[in-house]
């Protein structure tokens, strides 16, 4: 009788238990569970740039010379392109600031008849001289052209100054984006905090220069003749892409 009792009197026992347990348990509503809260960030774009004065130039310039057969057009080219060599020399040109950049003989032909017709040959040599200072460019002209330069191709300015005037940029870049982010922020309620990341985005430009060979032209003649050079200044750009963290703003003017 006894085991008979116990088996009924173990199941009620674990029924009530069961039912205890359950009236401990709490529902939490879905409205009054805390909010996760998530990082957010914004990312903008910006560019920026300072204006320099160019102080070097490079000069790319050819020699030109026809003849009637090929061997002596090239001699004569030669002898041109050698006399141009010795002009920037003796204006105080180093030999290492002068570059061969091109040449070609070609024959030439007259196509204004039902035959082509060989008239004669043309040669070109073109030099680039690099390394000028802005002072001597008019007078490297003028005497270039007057010892048997006949193309001027192109002058390029440069600035000794521009690592300096491109951190400058840069660092006028990275202020223009906080306040593109503040903007940006504020329209959805929320404040810019720290940096995340930037990133450079501005390339290589040729107004870059890197050497100190200036000096060697303090004793070169500036004449009156000398061709007139206005070189204007130089913008050097800097672009970047930085992200920024946000926080919410909270009521009242303060942040969180």
């Amino acid at each position: 009788m006894k085991k008979r009792i116990a088996a009924p009197l173990l199941c009620m026992l674990l029924f009530f238990a069961l039912l205890t347990f359950s009236a401990c348990q709490t529902t939490v509503p879905a409205e009054n569970m805390p909010e996760e809260e998530t990082e957010r960030s914004v990312t903008v774009n910006s560019t920026e740039q300072v204006s320099v004065v160019p102080d070097i130039a490079e000069i790319v310039f050819s020699i030109q010379t026809q003849g009637s057969d090929a061997q002596g057009c090239q001699e004569d080219n030669d002898a041109a392109s050698a006399q141009v060599i010795a002009c920037l020399t003796q204006l105080g040109v180093a030999e290492a600031s002068i570059r061969t950049t091109g040449y070609y003989l070609n024959p030439v032909y007259d196509w204004s008849g039902s035959i082509q017709l060989l008239t004669g040959y043309e040669a070109m040599t073109t030099l680039t001289v690099s390394d000028l200072p802005m002072e001597q460019v008019g007078e490297i002209l003028t005497q270039s052209v007057n010892a048997g330069v006949n193309n001027i191709q192109s002058i390029s300015y440069l600035s000794s100054n521009y690592d300096a005037a491109y951190q400058e940029a840069l660092s006028l870049a990275v202020a223009a984006a906080r306040t593109k982010a503040d903007a940006l922020a504020q329209a959805e309620g929320y404040t810019v905090g720290e940096i995340l990341s930037v990133q450079e985005t501005s390339g290589y430009t040729q107004a870059r220069y890197n050497d100190s060979a200036l000096e060697q032209y303090s004793t070169a003649r500036v004449t009156d003749k000398s061709m007139s050079i206005m070189p204007g200044e130089l913008e050097i750009e800097a672009s970047v892409v930085v992200e920024f963290s946000m926080q919410k703003t909270q009521a009242g003017g303060e942040d969180s």
